[in-house]
């Protein structure tokens, strides 16, 4: 019998493929001679011819140098935090783009001389929100609400709610971020009552200030109260109102979730909330309130540890100036326009049934409000090789049916999602 390794082609003449040498400027040279030794592994072993190495080895490359990939998000989780949150905008990718090289972004180009770093953001979040004296941004929720309460508390005391003192996920326990600043927690009413008297009582030389906290991602019923951020505006401490998801102006389909602009006309001297929920925008933590307290956290020295690059800024910012983002799309689907979708998409793989479901919010926003929607129910099977297709694609798994709920899901895509059906359908 012949050696099959007689017949591998030489590894140098296989990278000068041109298809592969193009791709060696984008993934690096040793990234693809990698791919392409893996595929003469598989000609010694028997499994492909000699002259299908570079064809194959072109098809096994990976789109990016980078190891995320993008994914299709049918779960009908508008913010799925295991998929990234909020996607961005087309706006928001290409500012990301023009950012990646040299910028102005501590740079004034009329005088030659430093500028504050991010100007352009910040007053595009300013504009966004006039209801705020000052703005500031760092890197995503947690580290607004840390810089806070180091910039204003450590050593001293934060008055905060029983009911508030909330976990938001995989362990992440809100006190003992707060108490890991150096601040103390004075602890006041019960986990399902609280009144401006018990902040009132609290209140001391010691108080750093109060904190309202959005319990985001559960929601309590039946015997309860708690005190809004205009009342623990009169106990005589700044109030910090961690709004969390980020929604700046307030909307109709999400009434009981707080917003920025409302929360500081309710007199809160600082308001902190994250970038890549409702904003719609990259992670970020956003600081809004009164001049000297923004100022008092942004010359902390904490800031410089917690500052975001230029990438973010330039996402952020287009997120901000620019068109209806996809999360906002994406809530306000409307449900007619989605069962059209799935029917279409029922009957371009032949299977499957077209079935009535509701999507969520997510990413520990609006718990009680659900979306009506609409998907394509496969047998649980699919699921797998659907997410190793190409994108992959990711539906939820209900009551042993694989749901791909096209809420989330740009409609150019829907073709791409068919075909990748039919695939994993196999043969008729």
């Amino acid at each position: 019998m012949t050696d099959p390794r007689r017949g591998v082609p030489r590894t140098d003449r296989v990278l000068a493929d041109p298809r592969l040498a193009a791709a060696s400027t984008v993934l690096g040279r040793d990234r693809v001679k990698d791919v392409v030794a893996a595929v003469q592994d598989r000609v010694r072993r028997g499994e492909l011819a000699p002259d299908e190495v570079a064809d194959v080895a072109v098809a096994d490359l990976p789109a990016t140098a980078a190891g995320l990939r993008t994914v299709v998000n049918a779960t009908g989780v508008v913010l799925h935090t295991n998929l990234g949150r909020a996607p961005l905008s087309a706006a928001a990718v290409t500012a990301l783009v023009a950012a990646s090289g040299h910028t102005d972004v501590e740079l004034d180009l009329a005088t030659g001389r430093r500028a504050r770093r991010g100007r352009t953001a910040m007053n595009a979040l300013a504009t966004a929100v006039p209801d705020a004296e000052a703005v500031h941004v760092v890197n995503n929720g947690a580290a607004a609400l840390a810089l806070a309460a180091t910039a204003l508390a450590a050593d001293r005391e934060i008055v905060v709610s029983r009911g508030e003192l909330v976990e938001i996920g995989d362990g992440f326990r809100l006190p003992d971020l707060l108490v890991s600043t150096g601040a103390r927690l004075r602890e006041v009413g019960t986990t399902n009552r609280t009144t401006v008297d018990d902040y009132a009582a609290a209140v001391g030389p010691d108080t750093g200030f109060v904190l309202k906290v959005h319990p985001s991602n559960f929601v309590v019923h039946g015997f309860t109260s708690a005190v809004p951020v205009a009342d623990l505006a009169t106990v005589g401490v700044p109030v910090v109102a961690d709004i969390g998801s980020g929604l700046l102006v307030r909307d109709p389909l999400l009434p009981d979730e707080p917003d920025a602009a409302t929360t500081l006309r309710a007199g809160a001297a600082l308001v902190t909330a994250s970038g890549d929920k409702l904003l719609g925008g990259p992670q970020a933590g956003l600081l809004l309130g009164r001049t000297e307290v923004v100022e008092r956290l942004r010359r902390h020295p904490l800031a410089r540890a917690l500052r975001v690059d230029k990438l973010t800024l330039a996402a952020l910012e287009a997120t901000l100036r620019g068109p209806r983002h996809p999360t906002w799309q994406a809530l306000h689907a409307d449900p007619g326009e989605l069962r059209e979708r799935v029917e279409a998409l029922r009957r371009a793989v032949g299977t499957g049934e077209v079935v009535e479901t509701q999507a969520v919010v997510g990413g520990g926003g609006a718990p009680s409000v659900t979306l009506p929607s609409w998907a394509l129910a496969l047998p649980e099977r699919y699921a797998e090789p659907l997410r190793q297709a190409d994108p992959p694609i990711v539906g939820r798994i209900e009551r042993g049916r694989l749901l791909l709920d096209l809420r989330c899901v740009p409609a150019e895509s829907d073709g791409m999602i068919a075909d990748a059906v039919k695939q994993a359908r196999g043969p008729a």
